[in-house]
């Protein structure tokens, strides 16, 4: 697969607007031919069985956006038709998540609103001799399904009278009948080349209790009777889903036919489903199954663990809704599958930081820079910009002294190659104060650098006309007397391959990248960060983007780094 980036229009006879893509133009289209009354309604149908990640973010984009694009409604259902993987939780979560994309639904529906609806169509079904109860093994079932090439075989119950279906039927639902001993099959066609038109199994018997109905269901529809025919009673026009959803179209469309049959008072309209790439990410896995194995493992700290590619996982880690639309918004939909670079996803991040984040300092591995002519006691207020991208943001003031902070990685007592950084008798600049030249260091038994030595050109405070010198390096720095301590969580891909999914391996925990965090305990941060707020939005000077993790306290402030300042993979 390759990197997708263009927008790609199809299914019209001539060329649509260039702005569209190749929904909203069949959706105009639609429009322009008065279908539906000229009504456009989309959903977006999560299972209830997980968070939401990344993936779910361009399909939110899409359902939200089509309905606001041509004035129309898209709800909110959820497609809880699994309970034994469901959960409240997950209900609350994928609100919670919508919302923070900034979409709002028109209106909030579940599938098991309509399981007496369901059923009343199941029945009506059986009644008219298109479903039966089979009660062979699913082993059974699916070698007697055949192959794409070759056909299948009838099941020996496809003959079963209708009435002892019916009879079964309710068995099913009374709570007596084991999991797996029976199930209900519609009777479509055993040799049909679309495999999911032979028999496809429409009801199977759960006992765990549903999070809704409590222990009223034990017989629960399957996806594919369930969805179609949720769109139809909620008045859906558009059904847009992901690709593998394709093949299932045609069972889609009869499903649907045979609802309209039975109860043509629901509205005169026609739900029509449309499906688009799904989204793919080097260094990223996708599958919930997956994802949820690695919180209940203890492989990540949750499910908004800031590696996750889930949405409360990429909220806590600091990107911004802004960001993630943008970056759906330049990858497009089309109907090719492709594996799109990360690194695109962190463009679009650090684009939308650069404009809004304020800039601050800080040092993650610090250590002491002396000042050695620098007066003892003084302490100056050095004039910081918030935000050169934004004047409106304003400046602030951080306190210049005698002993500071650098990073450890800006010294180096034997340089080699181009270091501008400090060095032995070679100046540089302290961002927003003056020029100093390093004369000397302190070091330990074992040989480490404990303390630099320097001295500054008083005449080169930033504004005064010696200023203007030119030095080849500017580092950060903080003040020891007046920086915070803090924890500085950097965080990097969670998978240490660029295609997880599909490596050939049994155990996809073996591909995961073990230094995907790397915690700085000694960090130190600059006083104007003292009172940070949990999410809020930093550049850390010369380092990246960061912001304050949920975990920070008034005593003990926790940053994670969301993105650092360029894209150093290639």
């Amino acid at each position: 697969m390759t990197i997708e980036n263009s927008i790609v229009e199809e299914g019209l006879a001539s060329a649509p607007e260039k702005s569209l893509n190749f929904i909203e133009a069949n959706v105009k289209e639609d429009l322009a031919e008065g279908k539906n009354d000229n009504r456009v309604q989309t959903r977006f149908p999560p299972e209830p069985n997980g968070y939401l990640h990344i993936g779910h973010a361009k399909a939110i984009c899409m359902d939200f956006g089509i309905a606001q694009k041509y004035d129309g409604v898209c709800n909110l259902r959820f497609d809880d038709t699994n309970p034994s993987k469901e959960d409240v939780e997950y209900v609350d979560a994928i609100k919670e998540d919508i919302q923070w994309l900034g979409f709002n639904w028109k209106d909030i529906y579940f599938a098991s609103d309509y399981f007496q609806k369901l059923w009343e169509f199941a029945v009506a079904l059986i009644k008219e001799g298109k479903a039966y109860i089979d009660e062979q093994s699913a082993e059974d079932i699916a070698k007697q399904k055949g192959t794409p090439t070759q056909a299948g075989t009838d099941s020996p119950y496809r003959s079963r009278p209708v009435e002892e279906n019916l009879k079964l039927f309710e068995a099913m639902n009374s709570g007596e009948i084991p999991e797996g001993a029976m199930v209900l099959r519609a009777k479509i066609d055993m040799a049909n080349p679309n495999m999911h038109f032979r028999d496809p199994i429409i009801y199977r018997i759960i006992h765990h209790p549903h999070h809704r109905t409590g222990k009223t269901w034990h017989a629960y529809p399957m996806y594919d009777f369930a969805h179609g025919q949720s769109d139809y009673f909620e008045g859906v026009t558009h059904s847009i889903c992901t690709l593998e959803f394709e093949v299932h179209r045609p069972l889609y469309d009869w499903f649907v036919d045979r609802l309209k049959d039975i109860r043509p008072e629901d509205g005169n309209y026609r739900p029509r489903q449309m499906e688009f790439n799904r989204l793919n990410l080097t260094y990223t896995m996708m599958s919930k199954r997956k994802l949820l194995q690695l919180v209940q493992e203890g492989l990540v700290s949750g499910w908004d663990d800031p590696r996750m590619p889930t949405l409360a996982g990429l909220r806590r880690r600091g990107y911004t809704p802004t960001a993630i639309r943008n970056f759906v918004d330049k990858i497009g939909y089309t109907k090719f599958e492709a594996l799109i670079d990360v690194a695109l996803l962190e463009h679009a991040v650090r684009e939308d930081l650069n404009a809004t984040a304020k800039r601050v300092s800080a040092v993650i591995d610090p250590v002491k820079l002396i000042i050695t002519n620098y007066p003892e006691g003084k302490t100056e207020l050095m004039e910081a910009v918030n935000n050169p991208e934004d004047e409106s943001m304003g400046t602030h003031q951080i306190a210049f002294a005698r002993e500071l902070y650098i990073e450890r990685e800006d010294f180096m007592e034997n340089p080699v190659g181009k270091f501008f950084r400090m060095t032995p008798g070679q100046e540089v600049r302290l961002k927003n104060a003056y020029i100093v030249k390093c004369t000397g260091v302190k070091k330990d038994a074992g040989g480490n650098i404990e303390e630099i030595y320097a001295e500054y050109d008083p005449e080169t405070k930033s504004g005064m006309p010696e200023s203007n010198r030119k030095v080849k390096g500017t580092l950060h720095w903080v003040s020891v007397e007046h920086s915070l301590p803090a924890e500085v969580r950097l965080y990097d891909r969670l998978f240490s391959v660029e295609n997880p999914a599909a490596e050939d391996t049994a155990d996809f925990r073996e591909l995961l990248n073990p230094d995907s965090l790397i915690i700085k305990q000694e960090a130190r941060v600059e006083a104007e960060l003292a009172n940070a707020k949990p999410l809020e939005r930093f550049q850390f000077q010369r380092i990246g983007y960061f912001n304050v993790d949920t975990d920070s306290t008034k005593d003990k402030l926790v940053f994670n780094r969301t993105v650092s300042l360029k894209d150093n993979k290639k």
